[in-house]
């Protein structure tokens, strides 16, 4: 099997965004949408979505990476993962002219990619699965339970920590504002536009999770969801799944497969680690 990489740049709303097409020599017809998210470079733990696609195509997948708006190499204005479906959307035409034998893409996010993908998917029926890992869920109450639960605790057990009460490195007063003001967060949260920034058709004000949660069920097609063990943003959506039943019915529906990566960072950023979400990944596909 071989792939090839063509470089394109494609329009959307006037503006010039940089993609790349990895070509599998096969007939396939559902390919794999790469959504990068945040500002992040090609490098490090994030050379995961070349080498990503570069995998897939090789096994017979088609792949198309792109950098969306004020992102990496193309034009405009950073915007929001909720603001991305116009990106999405010119990256798919472009995918699908690039490889005509495509019917159907299966979108892949990590962070707030995933969640920009939560967000457009069922609104393109050429959209036929979602690959979803570490979807960000964050409100500032949300992040304030998790960091006091997950880190502290964990803080609290570590030798290094300790080392450094006993070493006299340890600032007491820093560290007792920093968990004073995430103590009032968790027990007040806040309202800023970062965490109710859209209302919905009734006009009354939504977190970001109840969005992503209603802008899920409306996809009814298969998704696969990744988790890692050792990330602050797994930990606070595995956090409002465990509070929302109806969440927790979603995630149970049997179009939903889920792997929990109990020793895996935010990235994958081991070789080993990166491997296992590429397998995951493909069989999954294949499974479609």
């Amino acid at each position: 099997m071989q792939a090839k990489e063509l470089p394109l740049i494609f329009d959307c709303q006037g503006e010039k965004l940089i993609g790349i097409v990895h070509q599998a020599d096969s007939e396939a017809k559902t390919g794999v949408l790469i959504v990068v998210g945040g500002p992040q470079y090609r490098v490090g733990s994030h050379r995961q979505f070349v080498l990503l696609a570069r995998s897939l195509a090789l096994q017979g997948i088609p792949v198309m990476r792109f950098d969306v708006r004020g992102m990496g190499d193309s034009e405009g204005a950073q915007r929001r993962f909720d603001q991305l479906d116009d990106d999405i959307r010119a990256a798919i035409d472009c995918f699908m002219v690039s490889c005509p034998q495509l019917n159907s893409v299966v979108i892949w996010g990590l962070c707030d990619a995933a969640s920009a993908a939560i967000f457009y998917a069922y609104q393109d029926n050429r959209v036929k699965g979602m690959v979803l890992l570490n979807p960000w869920v964050f409100t500032e109450q949300g992040a304030a339970n998790t960091y006091l639960k997950h880190y502290y605790i964990q803080r609290l057990i570590s030798r290094d920590f300790w080392a450094k009460i006993f070493g006299f490195k340890f600032n007491f007063v820093q560290s007792a504002s920093s968990l004073l003001s995430l103590i009032k967060q968790a027990i007040h949260g806040g309202t800023s536009a970062s965490t109710l920034d859209k209302l919905d058709q009734v006009g009354q004000n939504l977190s970001l999770p109840i969005r992503m949660r209603e802008c899920f069920a409306k996809f009814a097609d298969p998704v696969l969801l990744i988790l890692s063990g050792r990330d602050l943003t797994a930990d606070e959506f595995k956090d409002v799944v465990r509070t929302d039943p109806v969440w927790q019915a979603l995630l149970a529906h049997s179009r939903v497969q889920k792997h929990d990566f109990a020793v895996a960072d935010h990235t994958f950023s081991s070789a080993v680690w990166r491997d296992q979400v590429a397998e995951w990944t493909l069989n999954w596909i294949k499974q479609l």
